[in-house]
């Protein structure tokens, strides 16, 4: 699998007609596609360009170099994967919120006047969401064991990843998130290790550690921690999904506890989604994992999916993932790519809501199934309805860290679902529109809304630290 097939190409050209123009078709013949052109110098005898191409692979790009090295008139500068490029130095920094020009400045942020607020603290531990970062930071925890689609790849190469995810953090809800990659893969050492560093954070993200540790994680921080613990690769996924469902149900006109459910994938994302469609009102839920539909009628040693086992498939349905698919009315995939075909969808009921949710290839292409299915969703970008994470955590974790939630309960990720689908309104809902762009403004604002709402509700919010002014 490439990691990048997006370069630049910077050429120094012979100033002199025609010379552009066979650079473009040696670009061409070689299997390239052209993107901008940009003149960054001239003279009278030359001038510097810069391309930016795509290529389907790397022995293209080969090719691509070694001709335009061949042709007169035309010097490779350099090629340069823009990808890599953007990433040069890691993409986060440190930067300071109050200025240190003075010696009073030193005594104020430091020595002396910074042991008064250790201090407050130390009486009133709450207080150091007033006073610290605490109340708008979260701690990005991984143990690179599940990277993307890309597998047990370690803490280190994670880490890039981790830091694209505190950028989205920033960009979508303003919070300061800090990538935390940690050299173990032992669930005690994990837990121990969040534990130890959990009073710097007001909440803690895992992601990116493969099943089943990640839920053992998550139930243990739980229990130890008085502070969000969510693990988004379970429960943004989730929460997207049922958001997205919630709207397709109104286009094909059906009720959630009316409908037979079928969900390929039972690992993280498809746990955490069985798990809310339950609490959300569906009835009839089939999972499916590589061996079948999981039903009572298996013996499972793995405690997760025993209790799939025993919460899903009332009907006790037996057979592979196309068996389960007949008469289905939802089909949603968390799992690999082409499982299904053109006919198993035809199998299902009529119009059926399809989540192909694999990444980067669904379960099946869309465009397969664009005339049979009422609503088609995916992960991807390129095609209507992306159910992307984005659209949950950083909305999620702004209402949590507003209230000072004490947790992120099933509670407030229905809400989080619902207010998410709401935004759609009945005017603009459609087949291709039924869950909001990421670049929305309303998503943030609207979502957090929701989770504080919801978690004062249930009492997780804890009170509001005391008046500023009674500490002076």
């Amino acid at each position: 699998m490439p990691i990048s097939l997006n370069v630049t190409i910077r050429l120094r050209l012979l100033n002199k007609p025609g010379t552009l123009a066979k650079v473009l078709t040696t670009i061409a013949e070689s299997g390239g596609s052209l993107g901008s052109i940009d003149l960054l110098s001239a003279s009278h005898d030359h001038v510097i360009r810069e391309l930016m191409v795509r290529v389907p692979d790397k022995q293209s790009l080969k090719n691509i170099a070694a001709r335009l090295d061949s042709l007169t008139g035309v010097d490779v500068i350099y090629i340069a994967d823009r990808i890599l490029l953007k990433h040069l130095g890691g993409k986060l920094e440190v930067t300071a919120k109050r200025n240190i020009e003075t010696r009073e400045d030193l005594t104020l942020v430091y020595t002396p006047g910074v042991a008064k607020v250790a201090q407050s603290i130390h009486q009133n531990p709450d207080l150091a969401y007033r006073f610290t970062i605490k109340c708008n930071s979260v701690a990005i925890v991984t143990d690179g064991s599940a990277v993307l689609g890309l597998g047990n790849l370690g803490p280190t190469a994670a880490l890039p990843v981790m830091e694209g995810k505190s950028l989205l953090f920033k960009r979508f809800g303003n919070i300061d998130a800090f990538p935390i990659c940690l050299n173990t893969q032992e669930p005690e050492q994990i837990i121990n290790t969040v534990v130890a560093l959990s009073p710097v954070f007001g909440g803690i993200n895992l992601e990116d550690i493969a099943a089943p540790r990640c839920f053992i994680i998550e139930e243990v921080l739980r229990e130890k921690l008085d502070i969000p613990v969510f693990h988004d690769d379970q429960h943004g996924t989730a929460i997207v999904t049922l958001a997205g469902l919630i709207n397709a149900l109104k286009i094909v006109r059906k009720r959630l506890a009316e409908c037979k459910i079928v969900i390929s994938g039972a690992g993280a994302a498809g746990m955490a989604i069985t798990r809310i469609l339950l609490k959300a009102g569906a009835n009839n839920i089939v999972v499916c994992d590589r061996q079948g539909a999981i039903s009572p009628q298996r013996t499972y040693h793995d405690k997760y999916k025993a209790w799939l086992a025993q919460n899903t498939n009332p009907q006790g349905i037996n057979g592979n993932l196309n068996e389960a698919l007949k008469n289905a009315d939802i089909f949603i995939g968390v799992s690999g790519p082409g499982l299904l075909t053109r006919q198993d969808i035809m199998n299902m009921t009529e119009k059926p809501i399809v989540f192909a949710l694999a990444n980067p290839e669904p379960e099946i292409a869309p465009e397969e199934i664009f005339d049979i299915a009422g609503v088609v969703a995916t992960g991807r970008s390129d095609y209507p309805n992306q159910i992307n994470n984005v659209l949950a955590f950083p909305g999620i974790f702004r209402g949590a860290l507003d209230c000072h939630a004490r947790c992120i309960n099933d509670e407030m990720n229905l809400a989080a679902a619902e207010a998410l689908a709401n935004i759609i309104t009945p005017e603009q809902l459609n087949a291709e529109n039924i869950i909001p762009s990421v670049f929305s403004p309303k998503v943030v604002k609207t979502v957090a809304q929701a989770v504080t709402r919801a978690a004062e509700r249930t009492g997780v919010a804890r009170k509001h630290t005391s008046d500023i002014d009674n500490l002076l």
